[in-house]
């Protein structure tokens, strides 16, 4: 269960805040650009738990051709006879470049492993490979960053509950995240039993609280910044051009062109 959270950050606090902080994040853009950085960063938690909100906002300025989200599909036949990180690797940054995992190879010391999707031998190959695979990562110069978001079983539930209300969201829910509260315990055994074989000096997890959707997305996204040593990269200069005089062009009538009907009209 996570921890006790301080009372819900204000609207105007958060808002103000993230806007700071995403401000610096395209600075990190820039940054990664200009150095050639490859970075990945790793969002990880049970269901509901905030991942996917917080990697909205983190992602929201930046440029989609230097950050991107991976967010896998389950594995194909082919891909299941495959080495298990081999589809991951597809996904990592080349140099200039982010990539934020919405779930990771995680998967298979979490849903994988309580579900029954891997074998006992898989999983337990998968806690002695993932150690050697991240140092591999951080040695070749990947920047890895790891989360985790923790959110109590009152949170969760609560979650489910607006989104199998809310039509706008009822999509997030699916028969596994249901499954997953009469599976509390068997989760959580998992997560801890991850965090002791794969929380290594090179590739660390760090525990973001998640009751306060807020809170935990101003905290992530600091402590992100604050372990990256990047700095603030000049931007080009550039001039607006003065528009070149009319050389006679005439816009052809807008009655030969198909126009979208002026829904907002009828407001």
């Amino acid at each position: 269960m996570a921890g006790t959270q301080a009372a819900k950050l204000p609207r105007t606090t958060y808002e103000r805040e993230l806007l700071r902080l995403q401000t610096e994040l395209v600075k990190v853009q820039e940054w990664v650009r200009a150095e050639g950085t490859r970075l990945v960063v790793v969002f990880e938690g049970r269901d509901a738990a905030g991942k996917g909100g917080t990697i909205k906002r983190v992602a929201e300025h930046l440029n989609p051709r230097v950050a991107r989200i991976a967010a896998l599909p389950k594995p194909t036949d082919r891909q299941r006879t495959q080495w298990y990180f081999q589809r991951y690797v597809e996904h990592l940054p080349a140099a200039g470049e982010i990539v934020l995992f919405d779930r990771s190879w995680y998967n298979r010391a979490g849903v994988e492993q309580v579900m029954g999707f891997c074998t006992k031998e898989e999983y337990q190959l998968f806690l002695r490979q993932c150690p050697i695979f991240e140092r591999m990562l951080v040695e070749a110069g990947i920047v890895l960053r790891k989360y985790w978001f923790s959110v109590s079983d009152t949170e969760q539930q609560e979650r489910f509950r607006k989104r199998l209300e809310d039509p706008l969201r009822r999509w997030k829910l699916s028969p596994m995240d249901l499954e997953s509260i009469t599976r509390w315990e068997a989760y959580s055994r998992a997560k801890d039993a991850m965090l002791v074989h794969t929380d290594i000096a090179e590739a660390p997890w760090y525990v973001v609280e998640s009751d306060d959707k807020r809170r935990a997305r101003l905290n992530m996204i600091a402590h992100l910044l604050d372990s990256l040593p990047y700095h603030e990269v000049a931007p080009p200069v550039l001039d607006l051009p003065p528009r070149p005089p009319s050389t006679g062009y005439e816009r052809p009538p807008r009655d030969l062109q198909t126009h979208v009907p002026d829904h907002s009209a009828t407001l």
